[in-house]
């Protein structure tokens, strides 16, 4: 198993590891990060004040928008000459969130990724296709880094060209896929229409960069005939990697050993009990080139401590249910995303997990519509079966978000595929 003592060390022992790296950690940045430093300052705390992880609440948090005005390079922790790679995301403001790691921490990020891919059973036999970007996203060379550290054969296909994914994937044997699963769908729906599923040789999936339901999870299985994981990551922290799930894909395991969470309630910012649902804050313990202290993810989810079936003692975090900024609020009412996807995959059927949530605002009220694509045998049905459907998915979007909106059955293949993160919500009260 892939660095077995680390996965399977006893709690106290890795808390007793974690209390030790982020001391170092603290006095380290305080040394080299002056926002860092100013904010201690102003709470009144030293270095010294922070004697292990039962001090970690009284440390400062951070925030995306530092990055943002801090742009490019202000909060590194190292000299730019000691910078081996710099990875970055674009934000809102028109500035890319520009993260940097040294050579310790590409190699820490390959051993993460390295972790999940022994967890769910894969090792240098395998072919692992690359279908997440590569370039500034962390994805591609993410993913691409693990794989190389089990000594899988790297098929560094990036993302784009779909009839290409699928042919490369039939000729050269590819059995593990990592994409996004709105992408991963898409090659599942790909593939049948092409006729390729019988010849793929995929034995299991490795998802993440956008959130997917248990539902979507069942219905990536079912088109690729495969076992999909959940991977987690942000660049911010790392990338991919950061928590991953097991065979038993029962929540992602945190590698503890370099990054620690907490949930927080979002608005009083307290540290939440264990298994409460709240925002999931990291600390990274072992990040030489750009560090954080308790930066806020916004993404909402809980937290397991209970040892794992597969012997690994590292914390789990559960799928998250949405983010604090991606959350709509329609009426008065907080919508996630992920809560409507649950219910149109639960539809099944007669329709496909393609949709798109459009609101606006008219005369000061909220308008609330998605559009969802019938699948082919819906659309050559009659229109009373069309409309009965319609009813349908309109009567559980309201019994579970607790307002109606508008639905709309739009043709199959009508709503644009995503090859990289789906674009699932138009809000036009931004626009």
């Amino acid at each position: 198993m892939w660095q077995e003592k680390i996965e399977t060390m006893p709690r106290e022992e890795l808390e007793a590891l974690q209390s030790e790296r982020l001391r170092n950690q603290v006095k380290r940045m305080y040394e080299r990060v002056p926002l860092f430093k100013e904010r201690m300052d102003e709470k009144g705390l030293s270095p010294d004040d922070i004697r292990g992880i039962e001090d970690l609440h009284k440390l400062p948090f951070s925030y995306k928008q530092d990055l943002r005005d801090y742009y490019p390079y202000g909060l590194f922790a190292e000299p730019l000459e000691n910078i081996a790679r710099v990875h970055a995301s674009s934000g809102t403001t028109g500035k890319k969130i520009v993260v940097g790691y040294t050579q310790k921490d590409l190699d820490d990020w390959a051993d993460c990724v390295a972790r999940m891919m022994y967890a769910i059973g894969l090792d240098n036999r395998d072919f692992i296709q690359v279908s997440y970007g590569y370039g500034l996203f962390t994805g591609g060379l993410g993913a691409h880094g693990g794989a190389e550290r089990i000594g899988a054969t790297v098929i560094p296909t990036s993302s784009g060209n779909t009839a290409n994914q699928l042919q490369t994937m039939a000729d050269f044997g590819s059995t593990c896929l990592c994409c996004t699963p709105s992408y991963a769908l898409y090659l599942g729906e790909a593939a049948e229409e092409a006729g390729l599923t019988d010849s793929l040789k995929l034995k299991a999936g490795i998802f993440g960069a956008e959130p997917w339901s248990e539902d979507m999870r069942r219905e990536i299985e079912k088109k690729l005939r495969i076992k999909a994981y959940d991977i987690y990551g942000l660049s911010e922290i790392m990338g991919p990697g950061v928590s991953y799930e097991c065979e038993y894909q029962a929540g992602m395991h945190v590698c503890e050993d370099m990054f620690i969470p907490e949930i927080i309630d979002p608005d009083t910012l307290e540290v939440l009990p264990e298994g409460e649902k709240g925002e999931l804050v990291f600390t990274t313990i072992t990040k030489e080139g750009f560090p954080l202290i308790r930066y806020r993810t916004r993404d909402i989810c809980s937290l397991n401590y209970e040892k794992c079936k597969c012997g690994r003692t590292h914390v789990r975090m559960n799928k998250p249910q949405g983010r604090t900024d991606d959350m709509l609020i329609i009426r008065g009412v907080n919508v996630f995303p992920s809560q409507i996807e649950e219910v149109l995959l639960k539809v099944g059927g007669d329709i496909t997990p393609n949709y798109q949530i459009i609101v606006d605002r008219v005369n000061n009220t909220d308008t609330f519509d998605i559009n969802v694509e019938m699948s082919e045998e819906l659309f050559s049905d009659d229109i009373k079966t069309i409309e009965k459907t319609e009813r349908t998915i309109k009567e559980k979007l309201r019994e579970v978000l607790g307002i109606s909106a508008g639905v709309h059955l739009v043709n199959p293949k009508s709503i644009t595929r995503s090859e990289g993160k789906a674009k699932r919500v138009i809000d036009k009260r931004k626009i």
